[in-house]
């Protein structure tokens, strides 16, 4: 079976082109289930012995220790190897194929006020290149909604600050592009002429060292200025692409022309943003409406 695995990945990185993130959390996924397969049908066990039977004991074994939507994607996992397997004929159907999925708990994503994210942006102080940098990070994240992720792997080429776009690649492979605002433009301008103009091919965002920032170290940036401002709850770059969302919704965007720019493949996922919507349309209809006050 982990050979079976193996060509499963080496699929999705060559045909499906999938991201280097999103192949890593299909193999960990994968082999934890191997490793249970193992364990219940010995060593020698291959994908055709697994029964749906056998992984709904799995997932049952998932639910007391993970969230539902974890066990969710985890499960994805499983039914894609076994389709893959199908269609190869190493298999003859998908046990996971008759496996239903746990409903996803719904959740109200994280987001900051208009005053918080106002303080968080202008944190950075100074004029030396880390704070000029510092500075250009915080106001495209919110700005744009990038994934952090997509931020860190652009190059200076793939920003346009004339026109006021960013061209990004984001989840599988699909580019879009993206508008930003007039204060990241000018904070990203003065981040760039701070470090005299870089190439085109040259990394948009680099460390103390000069090489390309990860998306970690993004987040340690962002650690260190809510420690500074003492506020607020821990907030991570994520934080920054849902305030964005929050933000256009509640000034009266389609949620059509937010799902594009945040990329995302599917309106049900940008659709979680209407319920931070609707709890202000509440809160508002609480304070304002004279039948809804609390005696």
């Amino acid at each position: 079976m982990k050979n079976e695995i193996d060509q499963f990945c080496r699929y999705l990185e060559t045909e499906r082109n999938v991201s280097a993130h999103t192949l890593k959390a299909y193999l960990t996924d994968l082999d934890l289930f191997h490793g249970f397969v193992r364990k219940e049908l010995g060593e020698a066990s291959g994908a055709a012995a697994v029964t749906h039977l056998l992984v709904r004991r799995y997932l049952a074994l998932l639910h007391k220790e993970c969230t539902k939507s974890t066990v969710g994607r985890k499960l994805a996992a499983i039914r894609s190897f076994f389709k893959y397997l199908v269609r190869e004929g190493a298999v003859m159907k998908n046990p996971a194929g008759l496996v239903s999925t746990p409903r996803k708990e719904k959740k109200v994503p994280f987001h900051l006020n208009i005053d918080e994210i106002t303080s968080l942006v202008t944190a950075p102080k100074g004029q030396e290149l880390l704070a000029l940098r510092d500075r250009a990070i915080l106001e495209t994240l919110y700005s744009s909604g990038l994934r952090v992720s997509e931020l860190t792997t652009l190059d200076v080429g793939g920003i346009d600050l004339e026109e006021g776009l960013v061209r990004v690649l984001g989840k599988g492979g699909k580019e879009r592009i993206v508008p930003i605002g007039s204060k990241a433009r000018a904070a990203m301008s003065d981040y760039l002429d701070m470090r005299g103009s870089p190439p085109p091919e040259a990394p948009l965002m680099i460390n103390a060292r000069g090489g390309r920032l990860t998306s970690r170290s993004v987040g340690r940036i962002i650690d260190r200025y809510i420690l500074m401002l003492s506020t607020m709850k821990k907030v991570s770059p994520h934080t920054l692409r849902h305030t964005f969302a929050t933000h256009l919704l509640e000034g009266g965007a389609d949620l059509r022309a937010i799902q594009e720019l945040l990329g995302h493949a599917s309106l049900s996922t940008t659709q979680k943003y209407t319920h931070v919507s609707i709890d202000r349309l509440m809160e508002v209809y609480d304070k304002a409406h004279p039948k809804a006050r609390k005696r």
